[in-house]
């Protein structure tokens, strides 16, 4: 299995100067939010390889852009909204639309059920568990854009809905309508699959 890029290896990459506060120390930045940022843009685009280059992306343009960080929000926010746009980019990038539509089904479901935290299950309850995640990721596949991002920030990332707000761009009341309907549809397509 291949690693992901780690943090120090994208530092490595980046022209470090002198960053103002709150990132007068960079690397730790990096460190604390690298994992939150992969996992939301792994879960978006479904491509290991994408997803890296796209993390790496959003802490390069983090830290060219550090200097314009109001503090409006919390770096996390700050990161994530950065991250979001990254993904919508890439969507939007015609040129990739085709190798979109073939890597579609390209999540590791058994990588992606091991995140289900409690390792004590009998392994009767972990394959269902199993079962149950590859369920989820497979109707999150069928959401439009804005829905994924708003499902994936409130569940995946465990973001509040003023947070996902703050990152996407949309309203409060938008996030809502959006992450109601993703609920609904993905409700509709689990009861389809029992």
């Amino acid at each position: 299995m291949k690693t992901a890029a780690t943090p120090e290896a994208m530092m490595t990459a980046v022209d470090l100067e002198q960053p103002p506060a709150p990132f007068a120390d960079f690397d730790s930045v990096v460190r604390l939010h690298w994992p939150a940022v992969f996992r939301f843009i792994l879960a978006s685009v479904r491509d290991r390889d994408a997803a890296e280059s796209l993390t790496q992306d959003c802490f390069l343009r983090a830290h060219r852009a550090s200097g314009r960080f109001r503090g409006d929000c919390s770096v996390h926010t700050w990161l994530m909204q950065i991250a979001v746009n990254l993904v919508r980019d890439r969507a939007r990038n015609r040129r990739l639309q085709f190798w979109n539509r073939a890597r579609a089904t390209a999540v590791d479901f058994d990588a992606a059920s091991n995140w289900i935290p409690d390792e004590d299950l009998s392994p009767e309850a972990r394959l269902l568990a199993r079962e149950q995640v590859e369920a989820v990721w497979k109707a999150a596949g069928h959401l439009s854009e804005r829905q994924r991002t708003v499902f994936l920030l409130r569940f995946v990332e465990e973001m509040q809905i003023l947070e996902i707000a703050a990152a996407t761009g949309m309203r409060e009341g938008t996030v809502k309508v959006h992450l109601f309907r993703a609920l609904e549809a993905v409700r509709n397509q689990l009861r389809r699959h029992v």
